[in-house]
């Protein structure tokens, strides 16, 4: 595997993401945002950032398979929340762990979540973008 996960002393030990990915692969794979929406562009979970979140993993799980990597490979990840506020946390690791229980991979990598004001679409609440690396 391409990708040490570490959390050093001297920084805060976190539950759900990792501080640090280090990669030791040389091929890097850059996935575009990925959000609720089905194959065929249907809209998923309308109001509801857990389903949307699900959703986006499952995408994201699609498109590392595309280029031959797995959610293990991940060196970072990128979420954006519209109006986010910490009240949501709970709805957005929901919808993390279902996508990570339906397709049985570990969902803790390296992450930046961003509150933004608006996304693509009007009624996208969550993005996530990876950067995977393979050996």
């Amino acid at each position: 595997m391409p990708v040490e996960l570490i959390n050093p002393e001297g920084l805060p030990q976190p539950q759900g993401y990792a501080q640090v990915g280090v990669a030791s692969g040389s091929r890097l794979v850059y996935v575009s945002g990925q959000v609720a929406r089905t194959a065929d562009g249907g809209r998923v979970g309308a109001g509801d950032l857990a389903a949307q979140t699900e959703q986006a993993y499952l995408n994201l799980a699609t498109a590392l398979a595309a280029a031959g990597a797995t959610f293990a490979d991940v060196a970072k990840l990128t979420v954006y929340v519209v109006d986010w506020s910490s009240e949501r946390m709970p709805e957005l690791v929901a919808g993390a762990m279902r996508a990570a229980e339906r397709l049985g991979f570990d969902p803790v990598r390296p992450i930046t979540l961003l509150g933004v004001t608006a996304l693509g679409e009007p009624d996208l609440l969550v993005e996530v973008e990876a950067v995977a690396v393979l050996g």
